[in-house]
């Protein structure tokens, strides 16, 4: 499952990434003293009065488009504090990524409740992968597109760790349906520049129908 050349260690259920003889550190946005507050700042301040929009209908949404995924290996662009238990079915193999390991740590807690078994998590971020080529059937990104730096090189990445026939599902705020005019954290793309950045790399794009605020929901497919 892990490229050839990369070392991890493991560490209370965690894998860490190995370099130069050290483990490989991030810079969390939030930082890991304020992991605990991440749910809380989700849902009460983030949702509401950033995106105008509502986290329980984000998991609806979410669960409607991934009801019929079952069995199959799925790989999550920043898991965060695990809210992919609100909507992905547990009989599924998951390998969730993060660059917090205090967020990850609670989502160990969150899959473990709802009975994923062998569920996996790694300190990594999402423009440089240590899995292997053609792996993954689904792949998630649930609010955290706008927060990675190189967007062209996370697509990349995806493009070449996942089998064929897989489905990159994304949930991102974008600029135009930002009608609080609040200001969100990192880049905003527009839902043409999404879309054209999936078919320079490979994927098709289709937007799914569904209004939550800032939020545009879509799938892309190889």
């Amino acid at each position: 499952m892990i490229k050839a050349d990369i070392e991890t260690i493991t560490k209370k259920h965690i894998h860490y990434i190995i370099e130069n003889r050290k483990i490989k550190r991030f810079k969390p946005w939030l930082g890991d003293s304020f992991s605990f507050l991440y749910d809380f700042i989700m849902k009460n301040s983030i949702f509401p009065k950033k995106f105008g929009g509502d986290i329980s209908k984000h998991h609806e949404i979410l669960s409607q488009e991934m009801k019929s995924v079952h069995g199959r290996r799925v790989l999550e662009l920043a898991t965060g504090s695990g809210s992919a238990v609100n909507f992905l079915p547990n009989d599924n193999q998951y390998t969730g990524t993060d660059i917090s390991p205090g967020l990850l740590r609670k989502a160990i807690k969150h899959f473990d409740n709802v009975g994923f078994k062998n569920a996996e998590f790694y300190v990594t971020g999402a423009d440089e992968l240590p899995f292997d080529d053609n792996l993954f059937d689904i792949v998630l990104c649930i609010l955290s597109l706008n927060f990675f730096d190189d967007i062209k090189k996370v697509f990349k990445e995806i493009n070449r760790v996942v089998a064929e026939d897989a489905i990159f599902i994304c949930s991102v705020p974008v600029p135009e349906r930002n009608r609080l005019k609040s200001t969100i954290r990192g880049t905003l793309y527009s839902e043409e520049e999404l879309e054209k950045i999936c078919q320079e790399n490979g994927f098709s794009f289709e937007s799914i129908p569904a209004e939550n605020g800032a939020l545009l929901y879509f799938r892309a497919m190889l």
